[in-house]
């Protein structure tokens, strides 16, 4: 109230409180509802509730709850300023601070990997019945409120019904210096009983919301739950629910709908079976579709992309105890060695967004010492049929399975919800692989998660032992390119099938096909030129003010594709790209060579060599040694040919097609004699001996 007091009296003179003229329109509209409706009038109701502590701690069924007025310095309560739900506003810090630490005890979800009965059956028959008056405690201390029970038998339901529930009321007991003869409504009470937990009830926007508190346990949250659903039919009121979610427990199965910039994340419940799986990924496309929602875009050059949203697989078991990974965990050190050696997995599948400064990066991508810890840590796991505490893995790879900040959440492995020390929701049993982005088709989805399946039973009959691989540049240099991906995933689908696995590389061809799209391909003579988008990871820049504070850009500004000519004999023809010779490398297959092109290809105000300008367009030309001459070539422009700028995104596939095949252009040649450069020698040490970065040969030029 006084917030908002003193915010009327900071208004101009000419100005009402109901019509104040802000800046802002989200305050302008919070001001006026707020004094529409009136300072003094109530805009809610809390009701402090807690399941009683000494029923909360027992296994046996819970019959009790307690409630009681909050001893505030004034006799009403008053939210915090702001719009958000009344849960969030109430003014916890007003009450006694010394009894604040053993608030979380009873409000703590329970361990997950403690031993659960089965769930209650629904009351039933059990009605609330309206609150009558309740006697005050005749112990030692006093009640601040008198609360209704319950209706029913005095001794409750059956054991296996939630039954119909006793509301107690709040007892606060008298101070240690509380002497027999004091007065005990003026004596100083003990905090450490007070209820901090409430259920909150507000009308908001035409509609009744009722913020429900944190609880224990799952049983006491479904409690909840079901008497707000009786108050409903009682009363013929319907409401949203919002607040706290339940506890974590495996015997519910849930999903979340949560909006993230740009997209809307969706959590699905787990599935025990194939096909429940397939069920459930093509009712989530289809659901989506008809909310006029999707999974693909087109960029501002016709670019077909995904929307950036994770396609993040997580395994684990029925219960944390029965995860996999915390009864083998061997099965998480293959998973992890077999993605070490298998680069194609990080990259195929992945969103636009990689390397070490990503969202799922590879464990070796950052630290330069990362696989030599990593192999220490593998040799410490227990065989197959050793009997270990579920900590044991988490131990091993809690500190390397991380980001380059050791954020344990960003790391392509995911292990945060395995067995973490810290809080009882990361105690799930659960490993989440964040290098997948959601594909365009529920198809591509499911291809995904039935190679992890695959994967997942092929470890669990035998553990995958080879050695890390230590790629260095490498890593990029090759596998960024779609001939060495695609390469990879082949022999990913052999290891398969030598252990009894079969999987057709023609099921992933579309996954290939939307991560590398081709560009153009051209034939002169008997060269054949093919031309695919490759992916160049996007690094964060450093600090630098911008936005009213400190910022860091991601250097977007360099691309990277692939050139694969066929029909290419080494001595007789040469590729040029705008002037410079591309060192061809052999593939194995007969005069087909590849190559990979860095370039600049726009200049954004911040990123990594400033200095250097734009490359593009790229100019290609196939140069035939012998003669001297040209055999042809084409152009590849990063934009507009025209030098334009597309003012709005490509309404459908077609626009952006006809955007991405104007972009390339394969008429015209360089005439006249061509000087071939002589191509440079290779280097032992090169670090990038496959990809060409066109940033060098600029600084290198007199």
């Amino acid at each position: 109230m006084f917030h908002y007091l003193w915010k009327e009296n900071q208004l101009p003179v000419d100005v009402e409180p109901t019509d104040p003229k802000l800046r802002d329109p989200n305050e302008r509209a919070g001001m006026i509802r707020v004094f529409r409706g009136g300072l003094a009038k109530p805009v809610g109701y809390v009701l402090p509730l807690q399941r009683a502590w000494w029923q909360a701690q027992s296994l046996q069924p819970r019959r009790g709850w307690l409630t009681g007025r909050w001893p505030v310095r004034s006799d009403k309560v008053y939210l915090l300023p702001g719009d958000s739900p009344i849960g969030l506003r109430l003014p916890l810090d007003s009450l006694p601070y010394t009894g604040a630490a053993s608030a979380p005890l009873y409000t703590t979800p329970q361990d997950p990997t403690s031993v659960k009965g089965n769930l209650p059956l629904p009351r039933g028959s059990w009605k609330v019945a309206p609150p009558v008056e309740q006697s005050k405690p005749t112990s030692g201390g006093h009640a601040q409120a008198v609360v209704g029970k319950s209706g029913g038998s005095e001794a409750g339901p059956s054991v296996h019904s939630f039954g119909a529930q006793r509301i107690n009321p709040q007892v606060l007991q008298p101070g240690p210096e509380l002497d027999e003869s004091d007065d005990p409504d003026e004596a100083e009470l003990d905090p450490s009983y007070i209820v901090r937990t409430a259920l909150s009830v507000e009308a908001r926007h035409g509609r009744l919301y009722v913020f429900m508190p944190p609880t224990q346990r799952l049983e006491d949250y479904l409690e909840l739950v079901e008497v707000i659903e009786e108050a409903c039919e009682a009363t013929g009121l319907p409401v949203i629910m919002e607040g706290y979610m339940p506890p974590p427990d495996h015997r519910i199965s849930l999903f979340k709908v949560t909006p993230d910039p740009g997209v809307i994340e969706v959590n699905t419940q787990p599935t025990g079976s194939w096909e429940e799986l397939v069920a459930l990924t093509e009712s989530l496309y289809d659901e989506a579709r008809h909310c006029r929602l999707g999974t693909e875009k087109f960029d501002l050059d016709g670019l077909h992309t995904g929307t950036g949203g994770g396609n993040h697989i997580v395994l684990g078991g029925s219960s944390p105890q029965d995860s996999p990974f915390l009864r083998r965990p061997d099965l998480l050190a293959s998973f992890v060695t077999f993605w070490n050696n298998h680069p194609s997995l990080s990259y195929l599948f992945s969103s636009k967004f990689i390397g070490p400064t990503s969202q799922a990066p590879r464990f070796d991508e950052g630290r330069p010492d990362a696989v030599y810890e990593m192999q220490l840590a593998l040799a410490q796991v227990p065989a197959r049929d050793v009997q270990v505490p579920n900590w044991i893995v988490d131990r091993l790879f809690r500190n390397l399975l991380v980001d380059l900040t050791g954020n344990t959440h960003r790391s392509e492995i995911c292990i945060d919800k395995l067995y973490s020390p810290d809080s009882s929701s990361g105690r799930l049993g659960l490993v989440e692989f964040r290098g997948f982005e959601m594909p365009p088709h529920a198809r591509m989805s499911l291809t995904q998660q039935l190679l992890i399946r695959a994967l997942v039973a092929s470890f669990w009959d035998q553990p995958y032992n080879q050695p890390l691989v230590n790629w260095g540049t490498s890593l990029h240099d090759r596998f960024l390119l779609p001939h060495f991906a695609w390469q990879d995933l082949c022999d990913v689908l052999d290891e398969l099938g030598r252990r009894g696995t079969t999987l057709k590389s023609e099921w992933f061809q579309p996954h290939f096909e939307f991560r590398f799209p081709i560009i153009g391909e051209v034939v002169r003579g008997d060269v054949q030129l093919n031309l695919r988008a490759a992916i160049e990871p996007w690094y964060v820049l450093g600090e630098e003010p911008g936005g009213g504070g400190m910022v860091r850009y991601v250097d977007s500004s360099l691309e990277r594709m692939q050139v694969m000519v066929e029909g290419y004999v080494e001595g007789r023809h040469a590729i040029l790209c705008n002037g410079v010779r591309v060192p061809m490398r052999a593939t194995g297959v007969p005069h087909q060579f590849v190559a990979g092109i860095r370039y600049r290809a726009w200049q954004p105000p911040s990123c990594l060599q400033p200095m250097i300008p734009v490359h593009a367009p790229l100019r290609f030309d196939v140069v035939d040694r012998l003669t001297g001459r040209s055999l042809g070539g084409c152009t590849y422009y990063v934009s507009h040919p025209g030098g334009l700028s597309y003012s709005n995104f490509p309404i459908n596939a077609s626009e952006a097609e006809a955007r991405r095949a104007s972009r390339f252009r394969t008429d015209g040649l360089t005439g006249g004699a061509i000087e071939v450069p002589v191509a440079p020698p290779s280097k032992q040490n090169d670090p990038f001996p496959i990809t060409l970065d066109l940033r060098s040969v600029i600084l290198a030029q007199p």
